[in-house]
């Protein structure tokens, strides 16, 4: 799947270049172009992709401090010069756009979903949010921030990929730690997905194409992602269990979003040596998956890759029903409730045209 990347903000632009660095380490050749969009100069600088500064008459370069009200208003101001920059990496090979941004801070908060409404306004193949949720320790102004921004997002993108920051964060961690590991793990498994379709070594007997995966999340809305791996024997009959209890990892405990099972349509990606992988074990592990999601739209297919082990990605799209999302929203109204108290004209915190509030 050949994708063009645009990290809007500091955690936007960091995981940006991380998928970058994993499809050329890979040599997957799926990421076509990769721009990093900030207000902050400093956070830019720090990051090997060629970059967009915006703000600058606003912020002087300095970042919108965590306002995403602001944070949209100096994108959209500055739309015209980001489309500029995008004029000729988006070329007639790229088959999706992938928006990337941590939904908690502010120029990514705010800017991202301003992004998606413009590519989407000029372009004609698919426009993705690729979201991170901060997790519940991160502090009210980051869940009223997402959870605003997480709404705005998937109006204005044709789905977003929600990736939660507590799927990944385990206790006794820094932050710093803990951002280090989910982008690396984020990395892995949306790199794998973009690889998707993409012939390394060999030709798999049921390919998985681009289009496998833009039908998956054509029902739009929010889509979650899943990943295990295991041993793979070299006679593909042994691998059937092997691929049906990958599956139920990747399911039950590896979602980027977890417990996010309720879904319109899904996608079984199972990636190895083509004479490890067994048509049974995959279609097995496909029909399971129908019955635990509820859809009759599971896809399922190979993607030929040079590993002694076998990996299972599961792409499950219209989860928005989950209670996973549920929970997230409950706790962005009580942290907005919160820090309403605290505002002497709490309707102002919601007067930007540019972000639709969650409550």
């Amino acid at each position: 799947m050949k994708v063009v990347l645009i990290g809007v903000g500091q955690a936007g632009g960091k995981l940006t270049q991380r998928l970058a660095e994993y499809d050329q380490k890979m040599g997957f050749g799926a990421v076509q172009g990769a721009l990093a969009v900030n207000s902050a100069e400093t956070d830019l600088s720090a990051l090997d992709l060629d970059t967009v500064l915006v703000g600058q008459d606003r912020v002087k370069g300095h970042g919108v401090g965590g306002d995403n009200e602001l944070g949209a208003e100096v994108m959209q101001n500055d739309a015209t010069e980001v489309m500029d920059a995008l004029d000729g990496r988006i070329t007639a090979q790229a088959e999706a756009i992938f928006v990337v941004a941590g939904l908690g801070g502010g120029t990514g908060s705010g800017g991202a979903p301003v992004l998606a409404r413009e590519l989407n306004r000029v372009y004609d193949i698919p426009v993705y949010g690729l979201g991170v949720l901060p997790g519940r320790g991160e502090g009210a102004m980051y869940q009223v921030n997402a959870g605003r921004s997480l709404k705005t997002l998937v109006r204005e993108a044709d789905a977003t990929l929600l990736i939660d920051n507590d799927a990944w964060h385990t206790s006794g961690e820094s932050m710093g730690e803990a951002f280090d590991k989910i982008n690396q793990n984020i990395a892995q498994r949306v790199g794998l997905l973009f690889a998707s379709g993409e012939a390394i070594e060999g030709v798999g007997e049921s390919v998985v194409d681009s289009s496998e995966v833009i039908n998956t999340l054509r029902s739009g809305g929010i889509a979650t992602l899943g990943f295990a791996t295991e041993e793979a024997s070299e006679d593909a009959e042994e691998n059937i269990n092997t691929v049906t209890s990958a599956t139920r990892k990747a399911l039950l405990s590896n979602l980027s979003l977890p417990n996010a099972i309720d879904a319109d349509s899904g996608l079984l990606v199972v990636a190895g040596q083509p004479e490890s992988i067994p048509r049974k074990g995959v279609e097995r592990s496909r029909k399971w998956l129908e019955e635990e999601t509820g859809s009759l739209q599971v896809r399922g297919g190979d993607f030929p890759l040079d590993s002694g082990r076998l990996a299972t990605l599961v792409l499950l799209g219209g989860v928005e029903r989950s209670q996973r999302v549920e929970d997230f929203i409950e706790r962005a109204k009580k942290a907005s409730q919160e820090e309403e108290e605290e505002r002497e004209d709490p309707a102002e915190m919601f007067s930007n045209d540019q972000l639709d509030d969650l409550i």
